[in-house]
């Protein structure tokens, strides 16, 4: 029997994970975290009987602590909460789907208690990569991408092991304003900004797919998880969703990975690695499959690509200014006070008042992050 916990149970990745759990016959829901939801953490905790559970605000644990009085489950609140459940005696893996730098801590700790880890949280490696992946290799856990893009090049690499790319080709799908310009952008609103059209995300990764942000952290991302450099990470537009990723190799030979855009195959591969096992659903039809497009990323008009790719080539804070200050510019944006193109405006503008510092430990990661916050605040 397979023990998971799962951070961000109620969001996008937590509920599909739980659609997983729910067809294999040998795993088991051990913990359950979630931010504010208490009502669906309730259901979820009638359906798969927690040991403990998570919720970030205390008041909203005491509320839940009510309506699950009828049953055995232990309800913790805030970091200390997170921290509890990732170092599990029984657990065997940890699921991070929590959305931002919140899921750094627990999965360092995680990491340390000899915990496997199915990372559906990109920022950790974006800001914490490099204490992250030495640590994991110290304890001898695996690092399992939940990302449909890095599981693709996850399982492209799966025949070629001992082999590194040369190249890998990171898919974007453009998100809804693919092919318009910079002026086209003044007039978003959110609602528009909010219609991803292919896949069904959660509205802080759909809206960072719209801006192509989404596409830049993954860059930075695959910089860890696959151990290369940032300009060894080529972005490419394939508008169908039909090829997930890809990799290239010395020779020149390139490996795909296709399925429809269905984020339980990824999931299930996390959990079930390196096995493979049957997953319900529409399936490619390659009789009716018409075309398969690229494109170039416009990288003048999504510009926070190209500030992506600055973040991970020098490295040190700035990728963490940029994570933040896209964090909260994202906030801002979904709460309606701030235009869609201020979010990338604000990530520039806290990247240029940043002096990087190198090798950051994770203290001074997290007092980064509130510095940036607290600049935004501070101008906008």
């Amino acid at each position: 029997m397979k023990h998971i916990v799962v951070l961000g149970s109620t969001g996008s990745i937590g509920t599909q994970t739980l659609d997983v759990v729910r067809c294999q016959e040998d795993m088991e829901i051990c913990a359950l975290a979630a931010g504010s939801n208490i009502v669906r953490l309730e259901e979820q905790i009638r359906e798969f009987h927690p040991k403990k559970v998570a919720v970030w605000e205390e008041e909203k644990a005491r509320e839940l602590r009510t309506k699950v009085k009828d049953l055995d489950v232990c309800v913790l609140s805030g970091m200390e909460g997170l921290l509890e459940l990732a170092v599990m005696e029984e657990a065997d893996v940890l699921v991070t789907a929590v959305v931002g730098m919140i899921g750094i801590r627990p999965t360092i700790e995680a990491i340390k208690a000899g915990k496997d880890i199915a990372l559906a949280n990109k920022e950790t490696l974006v800001t914490a990569g490099h204490l992250i992946m030495p640590l994991a290799a110290e304890k001898q856990v695996k690092i399992l991408p939940v990302d449909s893009e890095h599981s693709a090049i996850f399982q492209c690499l799966q025949a070629k092991k001992e082999i590194r790319p040369h190249k890998i080709l990171l898919t974007a799908s453009g998100g809804p304003f693919r092919g318009k310009k910079k002026e086209d952008l003044e007039k978003v609103q959110l609602e528009d900004a909010l219609k991803h059209p292919n896949w069904a995300m959660g509205k802080k990764i759909t809206i960072d797919s719209s801006t192509m942000v989404n596409k830049g952290l993954e860059v930075m991302e695959a910089r860890w998880l696959f151990d290369v450099k940032m300009e060894q990470v080529q972005v490419v537009v394939q508008p169908q969703s039909i090829i997930h990723s890809m990799v290239e190799f010395d020779d020149g030979a390139v490996m795909a990975q296709l399925g429809t855009p269905d984020m339980r195959l990824p999931i299930q591969y996390a959990l079930t690695y390196p096995d493979r096992r049957y997953l319900s659903g529409e399936r490619l039809d390659f009789a009716t499959l018409t075309r398969i497009t690229f494109e170039k990323p416009d990288m003048k008009t999504f510009y926070g690509l190209r500030l992506a790719y600055e973040a991970g080539t020098v490295g040190g804070t700035l990728p963490t200014v940029f994570n933040a200050a896209n964090e909260r510019a994202v906030s801002k944006f979904l709460a309606r006070k701030i235009r869609y193109p201020q979010i990338t405006e604000i990530i520039q503008e806290c990247m240029r008042n940043h002096q990087t510092r190198k090798e950051p430990t994770l203290d001074e990661i997290l007092e980064i992050e509130q510095e940036t916050y607290e600049f935004i605040e501070s101008r906008w």
